[in-house]
């Protein structure tokens, strides 16, 4: 077999047993690794009344399918569970270096059950996988963590660490999991799945090589894309403050058709995610004020203050995730910035800088670099974490909550001041901090009046991007099975990709669409939201990158890597079935955990109902019941969103088709 290591490990941590399980090839070729064989898997493990804090939980760490075999940009790892935020599946990923080590140590997952006695590590080395005593590591940040134990695990090579915080260990149901001094795989509430095990790392330094079923078309696959990114590059006048002038002209236009993709890597390679600090906030993709504000709500210095050029001057040095040439990512000098508090962090993301920017009408970017590396230590997920603080704002606006009940800190929109101690508070679940630090849906149970400013879909903070101006985006925020993620796709990733080219039952992107077409319920929105989910699930099979992926199939060739990992010969058609598969395997996992689909739609203001009545999306309300009924007949589930006999029959999983049916 190749690409894949044909293992996993698996560690029940009540009764410190570790067992190497084989995998059957037929699955593999079926739902390949990654996130499709998480949900395989995870549908026999999880028994439907499973706590999700509780020893019935399995907690999976995944490689990808293309994952070190000389594939670009394929070094995403992801973790998978039954989330303690919906009740239903739960997955976050992410890059750094823990992907590779996962099949080096020969499997191409490793996964948790039980509960542990007191804290434990688990290492998996040349002397193979065991459980170690991590008393003296708990209470420790998630940095300091991953530095004593590359330093007790050195070999000829540092060892890959994942490892949770504070935020972890306390239970925090935002919290994540961290990798190489920072990056998260951060949603669905996996770090606090990780500290109920009782288990404070993952530690791994394999030797295994993975096999390959043609290195010297991989090589040249990887020398074609590699060539293209080191060509990509923006004109020198193309700058920070050109940026907003940007989003304003995208808000002007009526029309979009067909892109490049690889126009976007010049932007990455430069500034990474934090082009759109300003370019979203004047043509409506950036959240402000709790989802209710616009650009005209912010202070006058904010958009000079997030010019991705300035936190750019502050990089010393460009960050890559295992097996990328792209290196959206920087490491940030910033002891001036904090004072002293720290020397360095890994540059803010989009998404951070947003969540405790705009959304709290805060313009102080000083104390974004305070918060973000806070929460890297802590492991909590900024998207949450900056979320819960809009909402707290709002019920503060509102007289919801007073000062003595936030430990007397002022609330008030913008007041920078008060966002250091609040965000330690909810680390620490001190005071006003316990109340929040489960994230916005369980602070709403608490606070009487409070759900209109409770802004989730399914109980899950949205990702920073507004579907009131990518409609597309609100389908994926309602109807993937961990909702309100960003990552899933949207309508600017669809028309990128192409795969209409290859894949006859992927709508056309034509030119000079109608914008305002992307806002009905139709047929052919429905499928757009469905290919582009499917090719999502495809990629994160792989291991690979979203911004990777969303250059398009002509240039980040998936489908070729693919064939010349595996050797399977496979078309685009065929695997495209692989992430129906993966997708219809994981609503399966909510259906069967008593998840009623529709009650993951997004919340009404995101929807724009009522419509805004100013600001780049003024007037705009998605038609989003209609929207998900048609996506969910595109993936031939019924439209309730429950997979039907039928699909399930033609996917090749009549195994999970229920007794009763």
């Amino acid at each position: 077999m190749t690409s894949v290591m044909g293992k996993i490990c698996f560690v029940d941590l009540s009764s410190m047993k570790i067992e190497l399980r084989d995998i059957d090839p037929a699955i593999t070729k079926d739902v390949g690794s990654g996130i499709g064989l998480a949900a395989y898997l995870l549908n026999q493990e999880i028994p439907v009344d499973a706590d999700p804090l509780g020893p019935d939980n399995v907690l999976a760490f995944m490689s990808g399918l293309l994952t070190g075999t000389g594939a670009p940009v394929s070094g995403r790892w992801m973790v998978a569970c039954k989330s303690p935020i919906t009740g239903g599946w739960g997955d976050a990923n992410c890059g750094g270096t823990l992907s590779p080590a996962i099949k080096q140590c020969g499997v191409d997952g490793i996964f948790f059950k039980g509960i542990a006695s007191y804290p434990m590590l688990f290492v998996f080395d040349e002397n193979g996988p065991r459980l170690e005593d991590a008393r003296d590591l708990w209470g420790k940040d998630a940095v300091e963590s991953e530095a004593i134990l590359w330093e007790r695990y050195q070999t000829k090579r540092k060892p890959a660490v994942a490892t949770i915080g504070m935020a972890g260990e306390k239970r925090s149901k935002i919290a994540g999991i961290v990798n190489d001094r920072g990056r998260l795989a951060a949603r669905s509430g996996v770090g606090a799945v990780m500290g109920s095990k009782n288990l404070k790392a993952v530690v791994l330094n394999g030797k295994q090589i993975v096999p390959v079923f043609d290195r010297m078309k991989m090589a040249e696959l990887s020398k074609e894309f590699t060539k293209k990114v080191t060509d990509a590059s923006l004109p020198p006048i193309l700058n920070g403050k050109i940026v907003p002038i940007l989003g304003k002209v995208m808000a002007m236009g009526k029309t979009y058709g067909a892109s490049d993709g690889m126009l976007a890597i010049s932007v990455m390679k430069k500034w990474g995610t934090i082009v759109n600090n300003t370019m979203g906030l004047h043509n409506g993709d950036d959240p402000i004020q709790n989802w209710k504000g616009s650009d005209g709500d912010l202070p006058r210095k904010y958009a000079r203050n997030m010019n991705p050029d300035g936190i750019v001057s502050h990089q010393t040095k460009k960050y890559h995730c295992s097996s990328c040439v792209i290196g959206c990512g920087g490491i940030c000098d910033v002891d001036e910035l904090t004072k002293g508090e720290y020397k360095e962090t890994h540059k803010p993301e989009y998404e951070t800088v947003n969540a405790f920017g705009a959304l709290l009408l805060n313009e102080d970017m000083d104390v974004i670099y305070r918060i973000n590396e806070r929460l890297n230590r802590a492991g909590m997920d900024s998207i949450s974490a900056g979320s819960t603080v809009a909402f707290a704002m709002e019920c503060f606006e509102n007289g919801l909550l007073t000062k003595n009940e936030t430990d007397g800190l002022d609330l008030r929109w913008g007041n920078s001041d008060a966002l250091v101690q609040l965000i330690d508070k909810m680390i620490t679940r001190e005071g006003i901090g316990d109340l929040l630090a489960d994230g916005v849906k369980e602070a709403s149970r608490k606070i009487l009046n409070s759900a209109s400013m409770a802004i989730t879909a399914g109980g899950q903070e949205p990702g920073m991007h507004d579907p009131r101006m990518d409609p597309m985006l609100g389908i994926h925020f309602s109807a993937d099975p961990t909702p309100g993620r960003h990552t899933v796709g949207g309508g600017s990733y669809y028309n990128s990709l192409h795969l209409w080219e290859v894949v006859p039952w992927a709508p056309k992107v034509k030119p000079k669409s109608k914008k305002s077409d992307d806002y009905l319920a139709s047929e052919e929105n429905g499928m757009k939201a469905v290919a582009g989910a499917a090719y999502k699930q495809l990629t994160d099979i792989a291991g690979g990158c979203l911004f990777a992926m969303a250059t398009g199939y002509r240039h980040w060739r998936l489908f070729d890597y693919l064939n010349a990992a595996t050797g399977w010969d496979r078309s685009p058609v065929e695997y495209m079935e692989m992430g129906l598969r993966s997708q219809t395997l994981r609503q399966l996992f909510n259906i069967r955990h008593g998840i009623d689909p529709i009650d993951f739609k997004i919340h009404d203001r995101i929807a724009g109902i009522p419509p805004m009545t100013k600001g780049p999306n003024k007037g705009k309300t998605l038609q989003i019941d209609g929207m998900l009924r048609e996506h969910w007949l595109g993936f031939g589930w019924d439209e309730k969103g429950i997979p039907t006999r039928e699909t399930l029959t033609k996917l090749n999983l009549e195994e999970f088709i229920p007794e009763d049916k």
